[in-house]
């Protein structure tokens, strides 16, 4: 998977309702990122994370830390995997 992929799917998991209590398949995981790609676009997924890291900066870093574990790991097939969100992209694979 590719960087501005991989963002992109951190992105989009933030932003939806999947929460860390509830123990889902990869392909609940990746319905949902679909999903919340379809109802808030790209842009929308940054501008949600950007609000929460404003407003809530304590929980939104445990949750971001959660979602690279969990997309790292519903994706673990992709050999390319990078470790961190550090960039963006609008480019959207899922």
């Amino acid at each position: 998977m590719s960087i501005p992929n991989f963002i992109v799917r951190c992105e989009a998991l933030f932003a939806s309702d999947v929460q860390p209590s509830q123990s889902l398949e990869p392909t609940h995981i990746r319905n949902s990122i679909m999903h919340t790609i379809r109802i808030l676009g790209v842009q929308g997924c940054l501008a949600h994370v950007a609000q929460e890291f404003g407003d809530h900066p304590d929980t939104a870093v445990s949750r971001m830390r959660w979602v690279r574990q969990t997309i790292a790991r519903t994706y673990a097939a992709d050999a390319d995997m990078p470790s961190t969100c550090t960039r963006r992209s609008t480019a959207v694979a899922v």
